[in-house]
């Protein structure tokens, strides 16, 4: 005969297996199909789970060297533009490669703040030339000195 004891956990043990299986998606009938389903379904969650922290490393170490680009900001003054470009770390030849970018603009550095020791910070008034001044605005300024600095740090790489 069998005990009270034995069916309980008989029944508790049945109810289990039912819940892995609606978990795990199992179609199995049986106990021993209902675990080698659960086991197959967690070797899949442990491959998605690896394939998802190669993608947040990916996405980090992308987003890490983007951070390491200098941000630039520029203003429209009356008789030029204000340039900002600031990096948290020092860029041997960035200042070089920035002032041709101003020539090749046609901007004038009427005046400039540079620290290139531990970080790179530059600060420069650059006034355009006559001829040029209806043509150019902050945001071409812009886009050329962060073409730039994209060039730069690909020649450092």
């Amino acid at each position: 005969m069998v005990s009270r004891e034995h069916i309980i956990k008989r029944e508790a043990l049945h109810d289990k297996l039912q819940i892995l299986r609606s978990i795990t998606h199992s179609h199995a009938v049986n106990e021993t199909s209902i675990v080698l389903d659960a086991s197959n379904y967690i070797k899949e969650l442990k491959q998605k789970v690896e394939k998802l922290n190669e993608e947040i490393s990916t996405a980090e170490s992308s987003i890490h060297h983007q951070n390491m680009w200098p941000r630039v900001t520029v203003e429209t003054l009356e008789k030029g533009f204000l340039v900002n470009v600031h990096s948290s770390k020092n860029c041997p030849g960035l200042l070089i490669s920035i002032l041709a970018t101003f020539e090749e603009l046609g901007l004038t550095v009427l005046e400039a703040r540079v620290s290139c020791a531990h970080s790179f910070h530059l600060q420069a008034l650059g006034g355009d030339n006559e001829d040029d001044e209806e043509n150019m605005n902050a945001q071409m300024v812009k886009r050329a000195i962060s073409n730039t600095i994209k060039n730069w740090s690909e020649s450092i790489e």
